[in-house]
């Protein structure tokens, strides 16, 4: 999910300005109903085995960590549904720039929880391979 935030961020969301007026609201309904085919699965994943990882840690990972982690996750969806959705719901009515640039702005805070999770994970990948 790190690498598919920061593709969005950077590339996907950026370019949403670029689409023609005319044809905005087709491409945005679009965007909503594929995106979630590629987003929805691996968030809904990563929430379970999250959730699993802390309810049960394993052995050489400390707890704190697979809360953290957990925490992240929470946080991400919590600001998928608070700030993303309702700016992509604005969109898909019609662009609209102030919309456009909230998205854009408040993705930063995805991209951030994203990029930490996925520093944990590692960590504790390196914690695991030195076992």
């Amino acid at each position: 999910m790190t690498g598919t935030i920061w593709f969005v961020q950077i590339v996907h969301y950026p370019l949403f300005g670029k689409v023609g007026r005319q044809d905005y609201v087709v491409y945005q309904k679009a965007h909503a109903r594929l995106a979630g085919f590629v987003v929805g699965p691996p968030m809904i994943i990563e929430l379970g085995v999250s959730g699993w990882l802390a309810f049960s840690p394993p052995p050489f990972v400390p707890k704190w960590q697979t809360w953290t982690g957990l925490g992240l996750v929470i946080g991400i969806w919590l600001s998928t549904g608070l700030l993303q959705i309702p700016q992509h719901t604005t969109l898909g009515k019609g662009y609209d720039l102030k919309a456009h640039h909230a998205l854009v702005f408040s993705n930063w805070i995805r991209t951030v929880l994203w990029s930490l999770r996925a520093g944990l994970v590692l960590w504790m990948i390196r914690e695991f391979s030195q076992r």
